[in-house]
């Protein structure tokens, strides 16, 4: 599945009342557009813990995600057991967009062509996507015009306003621990990758 650009037209497009019915859904779901949050600095890191609690994921998901190459973290991947992962902002930002594609059935499958697709994309442009899915396909609109389209001709279409998650998860963070990334190069700076902790006291159990 390729992200999709929202420009295609519906045929419900020219009646005016239920334009006006999915501006309203839009405006509700904070799916319009608005300012673009501030940009934060791209040197602090957050380890494994925090980016799991901002992006409302667990541990387990997160280790397989950077495993598989889903969402690996961009600032410093984890190196053997001795090293810590610190993840980006924007890592993060893209790991709570894959949790809510997660949770409204999109397969894992789709979101990894939809997670290539943000990769691509610059910190700036990500605050002003919104995605639109069908539980089918994801569509990129960056437009309110092209969100109101989408709305208004498809059938439980649901969006994620990237700039509302963009202040969710800088608001979890405000909260939460992070490093700057240059302390944190040599691995035996930090304590042990907190999932490999786990499998050590298992084994030792």
């Amino acid at each position: 599945m390729a992200v999709s650009s929202g420009e295609g037209k519906t045929a419900g497009q020219e009646d005016p009342a239920r334009r006006e019915s999915a501006r309203q859904r839009a405006g509700e779901q904070g799916l319009l557009f608005d300012d673009a949050p501030a940009t934060l600095p791209s040197d602090i890191g957050y380890r494994g813990p925090t980016a799991c609690s901002a992006a409302g994921i667990t541990y387990r998901q997160l280790d397989y995600w950077a495993r598989t190459g889903l969402v690996e973290p961009t600032i410093r991947a984890a190196q053997g057991s001795g090293s810590q992962r610190l993840y980006s902002f924007r890592d993060i930002l893209v790991l709570k967009v894959v949790k809510r594609l997660l949770d409204t059935g999109v397969s894992l499958q789709q979101i990894r062509t939809a997670v290539q697709h943000l990769r691509d994309r610059g910190v700036a442009d990500l605050a002003q996507i919104t995605l639109m899915s069908d539980g089918v396909s994801v569509y990129e609109c960056t437009s309110a015009d092209e969100v109101i389209d989408l709305l208004q001709g498809g059938q439980g279409v649901f969006g994620i306003a990237l700039g509302k998650v963009w202040r969710e998860v800088e608001g979890s963070l405000a909260e939460l621990p992070g490093e700057r990334a240059a302390a944190g190069d040599d691995p035996a700076d930090h304590p042990a990758d907190e999932l490999a902790q786990r499998r050590r006291a298992r084994k030792i159990g």
